[in-house]
Order: C-alpha cells, then sequence, then structure tokens
C-alpha cells in the first residue's frame, strides 16, 4: 500500500487495531511538532482523523508479515520481522 496517497479512516482504524494509536503518529513530522503531539496527543479518533487528512503524520515505514508489524526504522525489528541477517 502507498501511504503517500494516503488511508481512510476506516482503514487506519484497522491497521492501528488494537495498537497504541500514538505510536503511528510521525514525531518528525511538522504537524506533529506544531501540535505539540508529545506532550498533548491528540485523542485516537482525531489522530486517526489528522493522518487520513495527513498522511506524513504516519510513521513509515509499516512493515506487516502474519500478524506481526513493524513501525518505523528499526533495522533490528525489521531484520527479524523480514527473517535476514543484514539490511542494505
Amino acid at each position: 500500500m502507498d501511504l503517500s496517497k494516503g488511508l481512510t479512516e476506516a482503514e487506519l482504524s484497522a491497521l492501528i487495531g488494537d495498537q497504541d494509536y500514538k505510536l503511528f503518529l510521525n514525531p518528525r513530522n511538522e504537524l506533529y511538532r506544531e501540535m505539540h503531539m508529545k506532550e498533548s496527543p491528540p485523542s485516537r479518533q482525531e489522530a486517526v482523523r489528522l493522518m487520513a487528512r495527513h498522511p506524513n503524520l504516519i510513521r513509515r515505514p509499516i512493515l506487516v508479515k502474519d500478524q506481526k508489524m513493524v513501525l518505523g526504522w528499526d533495522r533490528e525489528a525489521i531484520a527479524k520481522l523480514l527473517a535476514i541477517e543484514k539490511l542494505l
């Protein structure tokens, strides 16, 4: 899926599932910083709405394999998820 084109609120809610929605917010995003989301995170509903309207607010990459997911550039977690020893 191409996150740069965005996801609907329903798609985001399904992707997030029971996980902490705040993990999906990109702390490097300008809107995240402007709204001081670290100190005062929005509600889940508001966060999903904002991520649907502002796709760059979604932390990337999102890798999903079976029932496991890795958010962001965590090389060790990505390697474990993909069952490889080294990434480029």
